[in-house]
């Protein structure tokens, strides 16, 4: 058995393809759709990651704006930024790059956001209204992924599905999507590619999990997302045979980026398998401006925007 490669990188042209027309049909409708980012200091890593957010925003037609604070800023410095594009009606999406400073709380932060803005999804009132399926929008990485097994056509319902993750950007908010949902229960927007995601029985193991290869090899669908190689591999022999494997993990090497999985052995082992790079990654940038146009329909109520129905 040779896996079939979910190719992120093709999968994501078509989502941008879908968000480039849905970003010019509105403004022809007189909106501008604008996303603002905010970096707090000067770490490399984040300050690369905004770097291709924004210019995945320049080619799909979505403005885009750096806000930068320094590492010495205040609480309330941040605060108040926020807090000033939350009122700005220019402003559709807001994104706080992540981590922030030890001296600033996260949480604060994330919860200053309007919730109509929060573009990551992370705003505690978005992950608590998926719970009840009253979302429309959610975190990048998740949504991301299940973009992935609608496009693949693979369906989870009844499956053992294992997450090695129990955060709050991927963990937790696949566990809500992937899990039970009243089936008499109306869904806003985005609901007709959602239903391939429901009814699975979820596992969510973790850094204390013990005997963790013991659960992996009984996942019809396994998604890794610990990203401490060399220390946590995904071997062949943790792996169900004609599983499908999702790798969220990314180390970085000497020169090279590595997922969890070690892909040449799992490739021969599992019937589905995303690379690192190419797989999640370029999802989750398409799945961030696939949030901002959702959000920006939203906010000048031009509920005329198709692509809502179209990924998630």
């Amino acid at each position: 058995m040779t896996a079939i490669i979910m190719d992120g990188k093709q999968v994501a042209v078509l989502v941008k393809d879908e968000v480039r027309r849905e970003a010019d049909r509105l403004q022809e409708l007189g909106v501008g759709t604008c996303l603002a980012t905010v970096l707090v200091g000067d770490d490399p890593a984040s300050r690369s990651y905004l770097k291709m957010k924004h210019k995945a925003c320049g080619e799909v037609g979505i403005i885009s704006k750096n806000y930068e604070l320094p590492a010495s800023a205040s609480q309330n410095e941040v605060l108040d930024l926020i807090d000033t594009l939350n009122r700005d009606n220019n402003v559709h999406g807001i994104l706080v790059q992540l981590p922030l400073p030890g001296n600033i709380d996260s949480f604060q932060i994330i919860e200053g956001l309007l919730p109509a803005k929060d573009v990551d999804g992370l705003n505690p009132i978005n992950l608590g209204r998926i719970s009840y399926r009253k979302h429309s929008i959610f975190p990048c990485t998740p949504k991301g992924i299940m973009a992935l097994l609608n496009h693949y056509e693979i369906n989870v319902a009844g499956k053992h599905l294992v997450i090695l993750n129990r955060s709050n950007l991927v963990g937790k908010p696949l566990y809500q999507l992937l899990t039970t949902v009243d089936p008499m229960q109306v869904l806003p927007l985005n609901t007709d590619m959602l239903m391939l995601n429901q009814d699975a029985t979820v596992t969510m193991c973790h850094s204390k999990t013990p005997l963790v290869d013991k659960y992996t090899r009984e996942a019809d669908i396994l998604i890794t997302a610990v990203g401490k190689r060399p220390e946590f591999v995904v071997t062949a022999d943790m792996v169900k045979e004609g599983a499908v494997v999702i790798d969220v993990g990314v180390s970085r090497m000497g020169s090279k980026l590595y997922g969890d999985v070690d892909f040449e052995s799992v490739r021969d082992r599992a019937g589905y398998l995303t690379p690192v790079p190419g797989g999640v990654g370029p999802m989750t940038i398409a799945m961030l401006l696939h949030n901002t146009v959702i959000t920006a329909a939203e906010q000048t109520k031009n509920t005329t925007v198709h692509l809502v129905k179209r990924w998630v």
